[in-house]
């Protein structure tokens, strides 16, 4: 048990500079190209439901299931008090939980435990796939979980890493741009159940501000994310 725990927080050589800035531009294409961002969603919905998932297990609510669609949707259903804190905190923790999540990884990878993130990463797929209730669901977790098990298990270090930040980069700026599709949608009238309208009316502070503290959540956490896995190759006074 000693030597694994000493495995999974060793600590790997830091990459070289340019894997920094190739990481960076190759998911902002996969974020910013429109037939790589409908193919690489999916990975977004499942971070955010597998937000809603967790805070709505730490605000003690009952987690009835977790659905994953086709089309990239999902729905994490939960029962308890139909108002109140806890539902407000599961309601607002699904669009910021990718950002949330790129952030963790950030500080994982610009510590160099890339070993350590990608058995975190598995842990967290596993539990959400013990509340899956549909067969798309259960096997996009299952291959999603395979991919990382076959790269944690198989791959070399160096390309551990590479993938360890294009994942990292991947979550911060793709938690960004679903909250700016969620607000164009809202505009048109197109989305009446998002989670910003049902945060509306549960609080009664108008969606389109939800809408921009999800922003603002996201923004920040892509700053801040950036800072850590780019910090190694600053000069020391930035």
């Amino acid at each position: 048990m000693k030597g694994l725990w000493n495995e999974l927080t060793a600590t790997q050589v830091a990459p070289p500079p340019w894997l920094v800035v190739v990481s960076a531009l190759a998911a902002l294409g996969v974020v910013a190209y429109r037939p790589s961002w409908h193919v690489s969603r999916g990975l977004i919905t499942i971070a955010h439901e597998g937000g809603h998932a967790l805070v709505a297990v730490l605000t003690r609510r009952k987690l009835r299931g977790i659905r994953l669609h086709s089309d990239t949707s999902g729905v994490t259903l939960t029962r308890g008090n139909p108002t109140g804190l806890g539902m407000v905190a599961t309601a607002a923790a699904g669009y910021v939980s990718p950002s949330l999540i790129g952030l963790g990884a950030s500080w994982l990878v610009a510590a160099g435990r890339i070993t350590l993130l990608l058995w975190a990463v598995l842990l967290l797929l596993a539990c959400m796939l013990l509340m899956i209730r549909n067969f798309f669901g259960a096997v996009s977790l299952l291959a999603v979980g395979g991919s990382v098990f076959a790269l944690s298990w198989f791959a070399p270090a160096n390309v551990q890493a590479a993938c360890a930040y294009v994942a990292a980069w991947f979550l911060l700026l793709g938690g960004v741009r679903p909250i700016l599709e969620l607000q164009s949608k809202r505009r048109r009238g197109r989305a009446p159940d998002s989670d910003a309208d049902q945060l509306a009316r549960l609080t009664r502070v108008p969606g389109s501000l939800w809408v921009l503290l999800f922003l603002i959540v996201s923004t920040a956490s892509l700053a801040a994310g950036a800072y850590l896995l780019a910090a190694h190759w600053l000069p020391p006074d930035v």
